[in-house]
């Protein structure tokens, strides 16, 4: 099925411009909510792009507007498979990794050696093409912070043998071996801290704290709030977290520390679903569980970084995107025919 709404960009006319030569790039996890849209904006800025997932919680219909598009390649690998057989790119995406709690957690040696092998493979890769290599790395590294907000110079506080860890933990691994690969070998490597992200193409089971709420308010359900809903979290809508990855791996010279990408407008839990109470309309109010464990109470990024050296901010308020995110879950299935299956390609030379 096509994708339902199109993402409103948010991209200002001084952004970084797509390479006039033909260029390639490999995105590992593309088929799922986050790799999808980069996928497209890829393809849009001229790229031929192989796409590669093993379709965990990724899902071929995010790709269904890419089916009759000849420069796109979908290859169904896991990525701690051998991988010296994909074709030749000069950028590489790593995005293979199951990012919501209930995915992660399901299946958690998966998640934590998908993090560590799955990176490795890809540094070796990256490393012998001579392939720039940008990590998508996460706000969860920084665990339920003491300092707020967050600044990637903030060493975090996880714990290490939570049920979070086989996700947090893997993706810190994830960014030592990035930044190993980059002082013992010359790697060129950047690494994104990407914050909670929003928008169209979110799984309705992913348990996130947007899809969740929108699709009780849709069925008429209690919003169910774990704790008090004083927590806080900040929310980035997807085109603005595209544009983000986009500029940091066109960024000539890698930055030497990882890179926060979110939206610093910060809400609390209760906030949001006030918010979307307002948008949906006759929800039956909210429920309150017990708290998760490790579950941060603050999460807001500092992007004074990813400023001053992408001149990257995002644009899209909450109000704005939440309604096109709601838009995209309460479109019925048969509002838009079906695009031509995608099918996997054997891996081969390009």
């Amino acid at each position: 099925m096509r994708s339902r709404v199109k993402a409103e960009t948010s991209a200002p006319s001084s952004g970084p411009k797509p390479p006039r030569r033909k260029r390639a790039a490999i995105v590992a996890g593309g088929a799922g909510f986050l790799g999808s849209h980069l996928c497209d904006r890829l393809i849009a800025d001229g790229y031929r792009v192989y796409c590669i997932d093993n379709l965990y919680t990724g899902r071929l219909e995010n790709l269904d507007g890419l089916a009759a598009e000849p420069r796109f390649t979908f290859i169904e690998q896991d990525v701690r498979a051998p991988l010296e057989t994909l074709p030749e790119a000069q950028e590489v995406y790593n995005l293979a990794c199951p990012a919501s709690p209930p995915h992660y957690q399901r299946d958690p040696l998966d998640t934590v050696t998908t993090n560590v092998i799955g990176t490795l493979a890809l540094l070796k890769l990256s490393g012998a093409r001579q392939a720039r290599l940008l990590q998508a790395s996460t706000s969860e590294v920084y665990g339920d912070p003491a300092e707020h907000p967050q600044r990637g110079s903030y060493n975090g506080n996880v714990n290490p043998i939570g049920p979070r860890a086989c996700y947090d933990e893997g993706k810190r691994v994830a960014e030592t071996l990035c930044y190993d690969f980059r002082r013992q070998l010359q790697a060129d490597v950047r690494v994104a801290r990407i914050f909670n992200t929003y928008g169209p193409r979110m799984r309705t089971d992913d348990g996130r704290i947007i899809s969740t709420f929108i699709n009780q308010a849709l069925c008429g359900e209690a919003m169910t709030i774990h704790g008090t809903g004083c927590q806080s979290r900040s929310f980035c809508y997807v085109s603005d977290l595209i544009e983000g990855l986009i500029r940091l791996m066109r960024l000539e010279d890698a930055p030497a520390t990882p890179v926060n990408l979110g939206n610093p407008e910060e809400f609390t839990v209760l906030e949001l679903t006030e918010e979307i109470q307002r948008q949906i309309g006759g929800c039956a109010g909210v429920r309150h569980l017990p708290p998760v464990e490790d579950d941060p109470q603050r999460r807001c990024p500092n992007i004074e970084l990813a400023f001053d050296l992408l001149g990257w901010r995002p644009g899209i308020a909450l109000r704005s995107g939440l309604r096109q995110t709601i838009d995209w879950f309460a479109s019925p299935p048969g509002a838009v025919a079906d695009a031509p299956s995608i099918a996997a390609t054997a891996v081969g030379p390009a």
